[in-house]
């Protein structure tokens, strides 16, 4: 994105234009004449979007099917109008499509880099950013050095990134990954897998005294929904007899446990219970006035029990909840389980390895299961289209296999909705909708967390958990 410095959008919505930075190079590779990286032009682009529709690149070139790759276009889509001008067309007005082009599968390549390094590409990668690749032994180390001809500066105008090299582990063992940070011998940890939280934070979810000298703690809004999925197809044979198929039942599970102990005792406070819903904390539509989920109400679920035809949990069978063997989410349905328990609930657990698990639930053969669903962009669309009727498992996300008229029709509108405050009350519409026919339990609203060195100033990231940094400094 920070390639073109502006960029405009047709009244009819179908015709982006952007205009680039004429001051943006290629990292120095010897992929070019005399190993010096040359300048980005339009037509780079259009080179590195045509690349993805080709069936011999693993790419996401579905992603790309809303592009007017007719022949009435004149170019097929993408148009380089000059060196500094780009032209993109749709088919139809699509509201994601800017979020959708800030995802790494867009990036502009050089083609040279393509013709010269082959199938290599993907261990030497050229590109435009404030680093580029030095050294990378696969699943041990990563090296990165500055980029010396990157084009952005910082306020003062002095040239970015500070840093001259960012060198990267990847570490198996948390125990050993954590003595090096305390040894001084690491910068960061990232992510709260990479260290034992229940040694390192206290229940309130702070920095335990005894390392605030050693680093301090960073915690940030990532969009990310963990949630348990219910599969309400009942012309599949595994849900075909299950109680989850009454919406009753998921509600009254929905009202059964309580988030908020759930985030202070078996998370320390890292995430934001799910008390709206499906959209996640730092996304526009999310405003828990305007989308009310549910909270703890163990009598209202008692009350939905009674409705769905089982008082008191009377002769209501046992539901098996299917998540996986990694984290504490053992743990964590273990606490939804006895909370449940207290309803009458009966349900069983029944541990999975993540592999199995991931290609059980595309397959639809578990009712109820244990997933996440990480932004792939900052974008309502990208949380609501798996509920879309159109992508349905295995083909699509939909793994519920949720099919509702009045909500598809409302997504395809918001596909459209240029009005900002119109389509955020679209999915605050469809949001409502999802929470009321209950095909998820949404848990929490994830946070990223970090522990970084005390010498590391100017890091950040965005809600993407994108790391930003070429304004990292460090004190020697």
């Amino acid at each position: 994105p920070c390639i073109a410095h502006k960029f405009s959008v047709s009244e009819d919505g179908l015709a982006y234009t952007f205009n680039l930075r004429t001051d943006v190079h290629f990292h120095d590779s010897p992929c070019f004449e005399g190993g010096k990286g040359r300048k980005v032009v339009a037509k780079d682009f259009v080179y590195s979007f045509h690349r993805l529709y080709d069936s011999k690149v693993s790419s996401a070139s579905t992603l790309l099917n809303n592009i007017d790759r007719s022949d009435k276009t004149e170019y097929k889509g993408f148009l380089a109008k000059n060196d500094s001008t780009l032209i993109i067309r749709l088919k139809q007005p699509f509201s994601a499509f800017l979020s959708v082009l800030t995802q790494k599968f867009f990036s502009v390549l050089p083609y040279e880099a393509i013709e010269y390094y082959k199938q290599d590409f993907r261990r030497n990668p050229v590109g435009t950013g404030p680093f580029q690749f030095k050294m990378w032994e696969e699943g041990t180390k990563l090296i990165l050095v500055k980029n010396q001809n990157y084009f952005e500066v910082d306020s003062k105008g002095t040239k970015l990134p500070y840093l001259d090299a960012v060198s990267i582990s990847f570490i198996k063992s948390k125990e050993t990954a954590f003595m090096e940070l305390l040894n001084g011998k690491f910068d960061m940890l990232s992510g709260a897998d990479a260290f034992n939280i229940n040694e390192v934070l206290d229940k309130d979810g702070g920095l335990r005294d005894v390392y605030t000298n050693k680093f301090y703690l960073q915690k940030q809004t990532f969009l990310k929904t963990d949630y348990i999925g219910i599969l309400i197809d009942d012309k599949i044979a595994s849900v075909r007899n299950s109680p989850l198929i009454l919406k009753s039942i998921r509600q009254a599970i929905n009202c059964a446990f309580d988030r908020d102990k759930l985030i202070t005792y078996l998370r320390n406070n890292i995430g934001t219970p799910a008390h709206a819903g499906f959209i996640p904390k730092g996304m526009k539509s999310y405003d828990p006035t305007k989308v009310q989920g549910y909270s703890y109400n163990p009598d209202l679920a008692r009350e939905l029990l009674k409705d769905a035809g089982f008082p008191n949990g009377e002769g209501l069978p046992e539901i098996t909840l299917h998540t996986p063997d990694v984290g504490n989410y053992k743990e964590q349905a273990e606490f939804i389980q006895s909370q449940l328990a207290q309803c009458n609930i009966n349900l069983q657990i029944s541990l999975e390895k993540i592999s199995v698990l991931r290609q059980a639930v595309n397959n639809c053969e578990y009712a109820m299961f244990k997933k996440s669903w990480v932004g792939d962009y900052a974008d309502e669309e990208n949380f609501m289209n798996i509920f879309y009727s159109k992508n349905f498992s295995p083909q699509g996300s939909n793994y519920f296999h949720y099919n509702n008229p009045a909500f598809d029709a409302a997504f395809e509108q918001a596909q459209k909705e240029t009005n900002e405050a119109k389509k955020i009350e679209l999915y605050q519409k469809m949001d409502r909708m999802i929470i009321d026919d209950a095909p998820i339990i949404p848990l929490y609203y994830d946070q990223v967390i970090r522990l970084v060195n005390h010498k590391v100033k100017g890091l950040g990231s965005n809600s993407m958990n994108l790391l930003n940094l070429k304004t990292v400094t460090k004190e020697k």
